[in-house]
């Protein structure tokens, strides 16, 4: 039998049992410490990224972050969190290529250090568009793009 396919949307949607909070396994504790992770949900992640208005910008640690708050946990996974972010900005674009005007601002969700993510669609050129239209400067540092002055546009989430 042959598997459909899910669209970016469907993905987002699929919690797959999610939040849940767990301790920080051995093999996590040297980077992380001891403590608790939070696996986000799909959507929990959208939405955050849904709050952030235009001309500001959020990174995905402050999400991270944020998370790990809401769930009193020590940290919000990374992995899942910028996966999950991907997942975002994949079903974002996908409701733009529908004609849908009201979706999520996935191009002000940046990785640290105000760092573009190549992984949006579009790539690094795309997301740089996106942040030139709203008032950003884009500068190159080596391999990496970058929104000059990032620190000044973050929120708090």
């Amino acid at each position: 039998m042959v598997k459909k396919k899910l669209s970016w949307g469907e993905k987002l949607a699929d919690s797959k049992g999610l939040p849940r909070v767990e301790k920080i396994t051995e093999k996590m504790r040297k980077t992380w410490g001891t403590g608790t992770v939070v696996i986000p949900a799909p959507m929990e992640v959208d939405e955050m990224m849904r709050r952030v208005p235009k001309g500001r910008l959020v990174t995905i640690n402050d999400i991270r972050e944020a998370l790990a708050k809401k769930y009193n946990a020590t940290i919000g996974c990374p992995m899942t969190t910028g996966i999950f972010a991907w997942i975002a900005a994949n079903a974002a674009e996908e409701l733009r290529q529908r004609g849908k005007m009201d979706i999520t601002p996935y191009w002000r969700t940046l990785k640290t250090g105000g760092v573009l993510n190549e992984k949006y669609p579009g790539g690094v050129e795309g997301q740089r568009k996106l942040l030139e239209a709203e008032g950003h400067t884009v500068i190159q540092k080596g391999r990496k793009h970058l929104v000059a002055d990032s620190e000044r546009s973050l929120i708090k989430l």
